[in-house]
């Protein structure tokens, strides 16, 4: 079963952002896109007071061929992403891993995937401790 991993920051949304950034290249996911969804919801929609969220898009590009190698389906839930939003006056972090949620989802076999997931797990964790 997929875990969310979810965490409380003490720093502001923008720095919380940038290290989120930082932290995902120091352990080697390629930065993909950063995106304020509140920023889409006042373009798109008009909605001017929208609780801040931003996604941010990772790829570590060994981890995704190894992951594609086993199944070109893993390819419909990439890349990896973060999401740092407020919430009740609080910056929040939150990120599920994508390895996990493709074997519930039926896109990969878990014994195939098991080292993968074990992998990814510990480089995760390595920028979770960053954030």
């Amino acid at each position: 079963m997929v875990d969310v991993l979810r965490k409380e920051s003490s720093y502001s949304f923008d720095e919380t952002v940038k290290r989120v950034e930082e932290a995902c290249e120091s352990e080697g996911f390629g930065l993909q896109l950063t995106k304020g969804i509140h920023d889409i919801l006042k373009q798109k929609r008009g909605i001017d007071d929208y609780p801040k969220l931003t996604s941010i898009m990772v790829c570590n590009p060994d981890l995704a061929m190894t992951a594609l190698d086993i199944s070109r389906d893993m390819g419909t839930i990439f890349p990896c992403s973060f999401v740092v939003y407020e919430e009740d006056g609080q910056v929040k972090v939150s990120h599920i891993s994508i390895m996990k949620a493709g074997v519930d989802l039926g896109l990969a076999p878990q014994d195939e995937m098991k080292d993968l997931i074990e992998e990814t797990s510990r480089r995760i964790k390595k920028v979770w401790k960053k954030i």
